[in-house]
């Protein structure tokens, strides 16, 4: 009875403490704006636009490269929004296979195709009087754009295998690390489409253009990796906050945040050290060198030109990390992609394994 009773008093004494870490890191967060941690010039902008059109029901688009918060973003207009009180609903557009996204979008009727045993709702239902987020919206297919152009314009859309319309008042805030106005031009996105979801652009700045926001945001990341793990440690020194500063961060603050979690890790309680990928492995396509020639214009690139090196450096992330999509020194987290993204692209770019073994 004794150690039954101990072990309670453990689990108990247990959860207390993860509770008060989860209110110590909330104590921390609202030191910020929101989840939005910086001081820069970029936040401050970036603050400036969110509290602009969080109280409106206008349509957002958030643009960005990949790792810079886009999410964060949504987050902090729905949350300060007028729909704050209903659910927000997250849809990752380059996750969900081709022949799904009409289902996964607006559900379906039991029956309705192979597999459909039951009724299904929608995101679009499940998002009813809050806000539905696009993630990734430049990876929705063309047929299934005019679909989605139609709910937002009249508020309506039909259930895969139903003929019953139904109506839904939802906002929309989308996101993409793609130029879709480049997209509109090379046929690949609805120029329709695209007027409807940019009626208030939003510009994600990388981090490597608001680097004196790196040593706020690694203390931010230190102090919630350290609660969790009930131990303490000093603060940055200046070398180490300039080695941070001097890396380029392809993989923007996702990848910032990895390499601090994985250094407080591996140090415990003990001096951190930063394991920064070399720069030539790392993002080298976004950081190649433009030449000059006196005053001559630096290299330009075709979008063809941006799509073979970024091909090319997901075949050499791929390669280092023996195909490991997931996890921590996975092809995901070195190229600072998510790991549903970046099986996306393989597909996409039709990236095959290599019978090789090196």
């Amino acid at each position: 009875v004794n150690a039954r009773a101990f072990e309670e008093i453990e689990r108990l004494k247990a959860q207390l403490e993860l509770e008060n870490t989860f209110l110590k890191e909330e104590v921390l967060e609202a030191q910020n704006f929101g989840e939005i941690v910086g001081q820069s010039p970029a936040i401050a902008n970036l603050v400036e636009q969110i509290e602009l059109v969080a109280p409106t029901d206008a349509t957002a688009l958030i643009s960005g490269e990949s790792g810079t918060g886009k999410e964060l973003v949504a987050r902090e207009i729905h949350r300060r929004s007028q729909r704050k009180d209903h659910p927000l609903v997250r849809v990752n557009c380059a996750s969900i296979p081709r022949e799904l996204y009409e289902s996964e979008f607006f559900g379906h009727a039991k029956g309705a195709f192979t597999g459909a045993l039951k009724d299904r709702a929608g995101r679009f239902q499940a998002a009813d009087g809050g806000t539905l987020f696009l993630d990734e919206v430049g990876e929705i297919p063309l047929e299934m754009q005019s679909k989605l152009l139609r709910v937002l314009q009249e508020g309506e859309y039909e259930r895969v295998g139903e003929e019953t319309t139904r109506k839904v008042n939802v906002r929309i805030i989308a996101a993409t690390n793609r130029k879709l106005a480049q997209e509109v031009e090379a046929k690949r996105f609805r120029q329709d489409l695209y007027y409807r979801l940019n009626v208030f652009p939003i510009e994600v700045a990388p981090l490597r253009n608001r680097k004196e926001d790196i040593p706020l945001l690694a203390g931010t990341f230190m102090a919630l990796v350290r609660k969790k793990l009930n131990c303490t440690g000093r603060e940055l020194t200046q070398a180490e906050v300039l080695k941070l500063q001097n890396y380029h961060w392809p993989g923007n603050v996702r990848e910032l945040q990895n390499i601090i979690e994985r250094a407080v890790i591996s140090a415990r309680c003990g001096s951190v050290k930063f394991d920064l990928p070399v720069p030539q492995t790392s993002g080298a396509f976004l950081k190649s060198p433009i030449k000059k020639n006196g005053d001559s214009p630096g290299e330009i690139l075709t979008e063809e030109d941006m799509r073979l090196r970024e091909k090319a450096n997901i075949e050499t992330a791929l390669k280092q990390t023996d195909w490991k999509i997931y996890g921590t020194g996975g092809a995901a987290e070195l190229l600072g992609l998510k790991p549903t993204t970046l099986l996306s692209r393989i597909k996409k770019m039709a990236i095959q394994k290599s019978l090789q073994s090196y």
